[in-house]
């Protein structure tokens, strides 16, 4: 890394220092307060994902009509209520400090991650049909994109990309701190804060939530207050989006495609939303 990259690097970390400074707003709750990488507009979206449920689920309903159930729920519960694991994941770990005093490295119970279905329970014979349909609604959403090749770039390189991130001295550096800073007030000596916040001692049950215990919830303060104190996840999102920069530049083309096919697909999702929704 030459001295300009480690100038640069200071500068952005400083001014979000210094937006935090002025006041609430600056403060760093989610991911997103970081403000927008590179990367994320070639990337599937929450919206995105929330728009194709919706279009499947109307893709699914027309489908199931044809083959006999004209009644189908948009939303259906299976016929019985099946063990649902839940697979949690951060980038950044915690940053909330009010959540991490309240719930550690979990969330309220009361919020599941994984909503019940509102439809009703669908019958044996609905069941039997619905893998078909489910087929069906998604090779209809995904006609004329190449899944491995397009599709799926953005994804493929992403995992490159936090690789090479993990990697970086500086943030290895800053993790270095972040470590200690932990440790100083009685706590693990993590090597970053995702291994924190995945530490198989907070016990994670089917649903992803953990059981929250006063030493979860004391490690999950110390976590947030240390990144907030060395400014970790400033750090971390600039190495992030600097990685990203770089990695599009050398593949432009590649990025672009996948570009074209995630346009391509909602597009697709659009006009099921418009004619059928």
């Amino acid at each position: 890394m030459t001295k300009r990259g480690w100038r640069l690097s200071a500068v952005v970390v400083l001014a979000a220092v210094c937006v935090a400074g002025q006041g609430q707003p600056g403060i760093i709750r989610t991911a997103s307060d970081l403000g927008p990488l590179p990367g994320d507009r070639y990337s599937y979206t929450p919206q995105d994902y929330q728009r194709s449920e919706r279009a499947s689920a109307l893709l699914v309903r027309q489908c199931m009509a044809r083959h006999g159930h004209p009644d189908f729920p948009l939303d259906p519960r299976y016929p019985t209520d099946p063990v649902v694991a839940v697979a949690v994941g951060t980038d950044y770990g915690d940053l909330d400090l009010a959540a991490a005093q309240h719930w550690g490295y979990g969330w309220d119970p009361a919020k599941p991650l994984v909503p019940r279905p509102k439809g009703r329970r669908m019958t044996n014979v609905e069941y039997a049909d619905l893998p078909a349909c489910n087929v069906d609604a998604s090779r209809r959403l995904m006609r004329g994109i190449d899944l491995k090749r397009d599709w799926l770039y953005a994804s493929t390189r992403a995992l490159e990309i936090d690789k090479a991130v993990r990697r970086d001295p500086r943030l290895r550096t800053a993790w270095a701190v972040w470590s200690r800073c932990v440790a100083d007030q009685g706590f693990t000596h993590y090597p970053d804060p995702v291994a924190a916040y995945t530490d198989t001692a907070w016990q994670r049950g089917s649903d992803g939530n953990t059981r929250q215990t006063r030493r979860e919830r004391a490690t999950a303060v110390a976590d947030v207050t240390c990144k907030r104190r060395h400014h970790t996840a400033e750090l971390w999102h600039t190495v992030k989006a600097q990685k990203q920069t770089a990695d599009i530049r050398r593949h432009r083309d590649r990025y672009t495609a996948g570009l074209q096919a995630l346009r391509k697909y909602r597009a697709a999702v659009a006009e099921v939303l418009n004619r059928l929704g």
